[in-house]
């Protein structure tokens, strides 16, 4: 079973282009969402700040033109490496919100 997450967010922050050392392009960046959502019968006002990575050929592809945008990102969940729990989000597919 594959669980995704899917997340409407503003890129706050974007990291340059680079290569892992396999030579995979990833471009990483922080998202910050905004939404009011219901819990337990109550709405209540939810922000919060994710680090994220987007991965391979979109990577390339969207490098330089996310930063400041609304996206809806759809990926999942993971660590951020072996050694650190961190949380990020892997990104597996971008759509521009318009606005």
């Amino acid at each position: 079973m594959q669980n995704r997450l899917v997340l409407t967010a503003t890129v706050e922050r974007e990291e340059d282009l680079r290569y892992t050392p396999a030579g995979i392009p990833v471009v990483e960046m922080w998202v910050r969402h905004q939404s009011r959502q219901a819990a337990g019968g109550f709405e209540r006002d939810v922000a919060c700040e994710i680090q994220a990575v987007l991965i391979g050929e979109d990577a390339r592809q969207y490098a330089g033109k996310l930063a400041g945008n609304t996206v809806t990102l759809t990926g999942f969940l993971s660590q951020r490496s072996l050694k650190n729990p961190r949380l990020v989000l892997n990104i597996e597919y971008v759509e521009f919100v318009k606005g």
